[in-house]
């Protein structure tokens, strides 16, 4: 269990009130920007940031889609969703069976199916590589002012380079965050979960995830990386685009790191190595990156 921001018990109960749920005996599985919780009857209880209400209804929106797509994935409940608690948007799942990590290989047979599938008519909106890196950026306040106004320079690079972005492989709808950490294994195969980031744009954005794994953090060995392309018949490396989609996630996952080491001590270290790195001060790639959690 992740617990890194006071959990909010008012939203939960009234959520579980209008849904027809009981919330007691609810347990926190992820208490952070967005919070988690299990029901003792095998629910579990999605509440979203306020402001996020399209989004959240969204990814009901793709979730049945994806069942009915017969594509692998975390499932919603039937009820009228999502619902309005204490400003937030809340939402209802399935519990997944038991399950483990998911690896390489799961994201890419993941991905093969949800790739192919035609754009359905669901206004799931285009893909942004850079939402909310702006906000990031500017809450990293363990970051010095110079490192701050260089990332937002590097966005402003990165943004301008993605309007002209060179031709590749035909839109589709992406996962916007495919990795590992978004797949689970169960005894019946791999599922697909967090469907947060969902939208229609280039497929090279879901593959460059798992490519910046080997090239950028050395979290996906050689071997690991030649499975994945064998298996999907693409490599994004070799694809002229690549060091702008990687610059795009390399990006991303500093932010990330900074926006929450100004609130958790342990995190500086590694958001200002991630922030070296970009800016040359250290040795080349893979840099061996740390898990943030």
């Amino acid at each position: 269990m992740t617990i890194s921001a006071a959990p909010a018990p008012e939203a939960l109960e009234e959520a579980c009130r209008i849904a027809g749920f009981d919330p007691a005996g609810a347990e926190p599985i992820r208490v952070a920007e967005n919070e988690i919780w299990r029901l003792p009857n095998r629910v579990i209880v999605r509440i979203a940031r306020a402001g996020q209400w399209d989004a959240a209804a969204r990814e009901v929106r793709v979730a049945e889609w994806l069942a009915d797509n017969q594509v692998p994935a975390v499932r919603t409940l039937c009820v009228d969703q999502p619902v309005d608690a204490d400003d937030r948007p809340v939402t209802f799942w399935e519990e997944l069976p038991e399950h483990v990590a998911g690896s390489v290989m799961d994201v890419v047979t993941l991905l093969k199916q949800l790739h192919a599938l035609p754009i359905p008519d669901l206004q799931l909106g285009r893909l942004d590589p850079f939402v909310r890196v702006a906000d990031r950026i500017d809450a990293a306040t363990s970051l010095s002012d110079d490192d701050r106004g260089w990332l937002h320079q590097q966005l402003a690079d990165l943004q301008a380079q993605w309007l002209n972005r060179p031709e590749g492989l035909p839109e589709c709808v992406v996962h916007g965050d495919a990795w590992v950490g978004n797949t689970v294994r169960t005894a019946a195969g791999p599922i697909l979960i967090d469907f947060e980031r969902v939208s229609v744009g280039p497929p090279e954005w879901d593959l460059v995830s798992t490519a910046v794994k080997m090239t950028t953090t050395g979290a996906v060995s050689k071997a690991e990386y030649a499975e994945f392309c064998s298996a999907y018949g693409t490599d994004v490396t070799q694809w002229e685009g690549y060091e702008l989609l990687a610059g795009a996630r390399q990006l991303r996952m500093t932010s990330y790191a900074a926006q929450h080491a100004a609130t958790r001590l342990e995190w500086q270290a590694e958001a200002q190595y991630r922030v070296d790195c970009l800016r040359g001060r250290t040795a080349p790639p893979p840099w061996g990156w740390k898990g943030i959690m």
